[in-house]
Protein backbone atom coordinates (compact mmCIF):
# COMPACT_ATOMS: atom_id res chain seq x y z
CA UNK A 1 0.00 0.00 0.00
CA UNK A 2 1.06 3.44 -0.76
CA UNK A 3 0.56 6.10 1.76
CA UNK A 4 -1.11 8.93 -0.02
CA UNK A 5 -0.90 11.88 2.29
CA UNK A 6 -1.92 15.22 0.83
CA UNK A 7 -1.71 18.49 2.61
CA UNK A 8 -4.55 20.81 1.72
CA UNK A 9 -3.59 24.46 1.79
CA UNK A 10 -6.33 27.04 1.66
CA UNK A 11 -5.23 30.55 0.79
CA UNK A 12 -7.74 33.13 1.81
CA UNK A 13 -7.07 36.58 0.46
CA UNK A 14 -9.21 38.74 2.65
CA UNK A 15 -9.31 41.70 0.35
CA UNK A 16 -12.55 43.23 1.36
CA UNK A 17 -13.67 46.08 -0.82
CA UNK A 18 -15.55 47.61 2.09
CA UNK A 19 -12.57 49.62 3.29
CA UNK A 20 -11.91 50.95 -0.19
CA UNK A 21 -15.53 51.98 -0.57
CA UNK A 22 -15.45 53.83 2.75
CA UNK A 23 -12.27 55.67 1.76
CA UNK A 24 -13.81 56.50 -1.62
CA UNK A 25 -16.96 57.92 -0.06
CA UNK A 26 -14.92 60.00 2.39
CA UNK A 27 -12.79 61.31 -0.48
CA UNK A 28 -15.91 62.32 -2.45
CA UNK A 29 -17.37 64.09 0.59
CA UNK A 30 -14.12 65.99 1.16
CA UNK A 31 -14.04 66.98 -2.52
CA UNK A 32 -17.64 68.22 -2.41
CA UNK A 33 -16.96 70.26 0.73
CA UNK A 34 -13.90 71.82 -0.91
CA UNK A 35 -15.88 72.75 -4.03
CA UNK A 36 -18.66 74.23 -1.87
CA UNK A 37 -16.15 76.21 0.16
CA UNK A 38 -14.47 77.66 -2.91
CA UNK A 39 -17.58 78.23 -5.07
CA UNK A 40 -20.36 79.09 -2.64
CA UNK A 41 -19.03 79.41 0.85
CA UNK A 42 -16.86 81.90 2.66
CA UNK A 43 -13.91 81.08 0.43
CA UNK A 44 -15.35 83.04 -2.50
CA UNK A 45 -13.74 86.28 -1.44
CA UNK A 46 -17.02 87.93 -2.30
CA UNK A 47 -17.65 91.58 -2.79
CA UNK A 48 -16.97 93.91 0.05
CA UNK A 49 -18.91 97.13 0.38
CA UNK A 50 -16.75 99.89 1.72
CA UNK A 51 -18.83 102.89 2.68
CA UNK A 52 -16.47 105.46 4.08
CA UNK A 53 -19.14 107.91 5.12
CA UNK A 54 -18.33 109.53 8.40
CA UNK A 55 -20.89 111.84 9.93
CA UNK A 56 -19.62 113.56 13.01
CA UNK A 57 -22.70 115.76 13.43
CA UNK A 58 -21.14 118.68 11.56
CA UNK A 59 -23.24 120.39 8.89
CA UNK A 60 -20.97 121.46 6.07
CA UNK A 61 -22.41 124.38 4.06
CA UNK A 62 -23.09 123.73 0.43
CA UNK A 63 -20.94 125.51 -2.12
CA UNK A 64 -22.99 128.20 -3.83
CA UNK A 65 -22.60 128.89 -7.52
CA UNK A 66 -21.89 132.46 -8.59
CA UNK A 67 -24.86 134.38 -9.90
CA UNK A 68 -25.08 134.52 -13.67
CA UNK A 69 -24.56 137.83 -15.40
CA UNK A 70 -22.83 139.45 -12.51
CA UNK A 71 -19.94 141.78 -13.14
Amino acid sequence: MTDEHHDTVVVDDDRSSGMGAVIGIIAIIVLLVAVWYIALGPGTGGTTTNNNTTNNGVNVPAVSAPAPGGS
